[in-house]
């Protein structure tokens, strides 16, 4: 068992469409829902910006990190929040990581919603799974809850 925590980088093409799906949503057109996050770089303090699907269950909004403990999601950790955009509407937002005990649910609802472009990245746990499946793939997949700044 690797002590490095799951990420799956993404592929050249994913890596591609992810640059355009950025630019759109950052142009005013977002595709499902999707908008650009920026989120400051703990490093380089510099925003960094990436595609995000946000998640809207029971009346809270979430980011899922489908491929794992990425740099937005380890830039997170230490921001505790960024923005998102679509066009020239930018939202600034707080985020907490919720505990691996909560993501079941949350889970589940994400696969059912975004679950025909992230699957591949849950190791064949899909929104049909049980929930011992899910509360197993949960540590791989970060969670934030976000609030929008009024």
């Amino acid at each position: 068992m690797s002590s490095q925590p799951y990420y799956l980088p993404g592929s050249r093409f994913t890596v591609k469409m992810n640059g355009v799906i950025g630019w759109l949503a950052r142009h005013g057109l977002s595709l499902a829902g999707t908008a650009e996050m920026s989120v400051r770089g703990r490093k380089s303090g510099q925003m960094q910006r990436v595609p995000v699907n946000p998640h809207t269950y029971e009346g809270a909004q979430y980011l899922v990190s489908a491929r794992g403990h990425s740099q937005w999601v380890r830039n997170m950790r230490a921001a505790g929040g960024g923005e998102l955009r679509v066009g020239r509407k930018v939202r600034a937002f707080t985020a907490v990581e919720v505990p691996d005990s909560e993501k079941t649910a949350i889970l589940r609802a994400y696969l059912e919603r975004w679950g025909w472009e992230v699957n591949q990245y849950f190791n064949g746990v899909t929104a049909k799974s049980s929930d011992d499946e899910l509360l197993a793939a949960a540590p791989d997949h970060p969670v934030f809850r976000i609030t929008v700044d009024a």
